[in-house]
């Protein structure tokens, strides 16, 4: 046995000296995850699979055969005689208009309480994080009358107002940590050549939370994208419905269209798949944002 230094001073044994061989994973790693990978894929496979079928097709074939055709016509019916078009439009509305205002509301809020002297702002930190472990059912029918007697019940403004509302005491919790963590010879240097709060929040912390705030935003995004209690809470309108309440919708009214059920839930997935594969990073780092430097 001769062993070779790699360029992170990491042997790698080998059996005759010379002789190089990549580094990898054990062979019975792969024997292992290459079943397990295509066990949870397999679902996932399934419902393309029949969304790309035809309603004749899995009446005489059966739903578990073979596809015996390749039609978009689910898809069609779908975004059309579903209104999934529409629910998709208001969840984008709803998503970006919740995720922008949610981050800044927060970061406003972590800045005051992490880097000014302000009374009880544990108290406040705190009190606003408690409103995150309420169970939501119970928060129900308040909320609803409230949004009644606001003006504002069945409407988008309304949704986007609750899931700022709700969203709001852990985000500001998540800066104020990755606030609280900056250099304060950044902000004593702000401040000798003459910035402002507002400057030094603009200029200076905003761009150095970048990271926290890039993996909140990812973060929120699925949450707010798939909510499914506050959309029916506030809202009664077919035509305002986001994606998983019209979802949930079209399967009352298509209950025996395997096709166009599973060509709608394609549709509501692929939004927060295509977020989760552009930001996997943030996703990850946005677990331990806050926990240190």
């Amino acid at each position: 046995m001769a062993v070779v230094a790699t360029p992170r001073n990491k042997p790698v044994r080998t059996r005759k000296a010379g002789k190089w061989r990549p580094r990898g994973h054990s062979p019975w790693f792969h024997v292992i995850m290459i079943p397990v990978s295509l066990l949870w894929l397999s679902p996932i496979l399934f419902v393309i699979a029949v969304a790309f079928r035809s309603f004749d097709d899995i009446a005489i074939n059966g739903l578990g055969s073979l596809p015996h055709s390749v039609t978009f016509r689910g898809f069609s019916e779908a975004l059309t005689a579903g209104h999934l078009g529409t629910a998709l439009a208001n969840s984008a509305i709803v998503t970006s208009v919740t995720v922008v205002l949610s981050l800044l509301f927060a970061s406003l809020a972590a800045f005051a309480l992490s880097r000014f002297r302000i009374p009880l702002r544990r108290t406040v930190l705190l009190v606003m994080l408690a409103g995150n472990l309420l169970p939501p059912q119970i928060l129900l029918v308040p909320v609803s009358r409230i949004t009644q007697s606001l003006g504002i019940y069945d409407n988008l403004i309304a949704l986007i107002v609750v899931q700022v509302g709700f969203g709001l005491g852990f985000y500001t919790f998540v800066l104020h940590g990755f606030m609280r963590a900056l250099p304060v010879e950044v902000f004593e240097a702000a401040k000798l050549d003459g910035a402002g709060p507002l400057g030094t929040y603009a200029l200076i912390v905003m761009p150095l939370c970048r990271p926290a705030l890039a993996a909140l935003a990812a973060l929120a995004t699925t949450w707010v994208f798939n909510d499914l209690i506050w959309a029916m809470t506030v809202l009664r309108t077919e035509t305002r419905f986001p994606i998983t309440a019209a979802l949930l919708n079209l399967q009352g009214g298509y209950s025996t269209s395997w096709n166009v059920l599973a060509a709608g839930s394609l549709l509501a997935a692929v939004p927060t798949a295509v977020v989760f594969f552009m930001f996997q990073k943030q996703f990850v780092s946005g677990l331990l944002v806050g926990t240190s430097k």
